[in-house]
């Protein structure tokens, strides 16, 4: 989480906060949980617990970013996020 807020400008608490979210805001909480599932290869249960959202918002957030990533900006940009990611696991 703390890598999506720090590459987007956001405060961590906003990616769990539980009220509906700005466009910005939601992506990047989808970007969150993509990562944690995907580039961290958590369970989605689990992701969704630590989101405090259904499993069923997880699996449509990784949905969504793979269909936003077919944008080659948007795909370098998780792309970078998920290199940060590999860099910090495997510190």
């Amino acid at each position: 989480m703390a890598i999506v807020a720090a590459m987007t400008g956001l405060d961590v608490d906003a990616l769990v906060d539980l009220r509906r979210s700005i466009a910005p805001v939601a992506t990047a909480r989808q970007i969150a949980m993509y990562l944690a599932h995907v580039g961290l290869g958590l369970p989605q249960a689990d992701v969704a617990q630590a989101f405090r959202r259904d499993r069923s918002t997880v699996a449509y957030a990784c949905r969504r970013i793979e269909d936003l990533r077919d944008d080659p900006a948007f795909d370098h940009r998780v792309a970078q996020m998920e290199a940060c990611l590999r860099w910090a696991t495997e510190r």
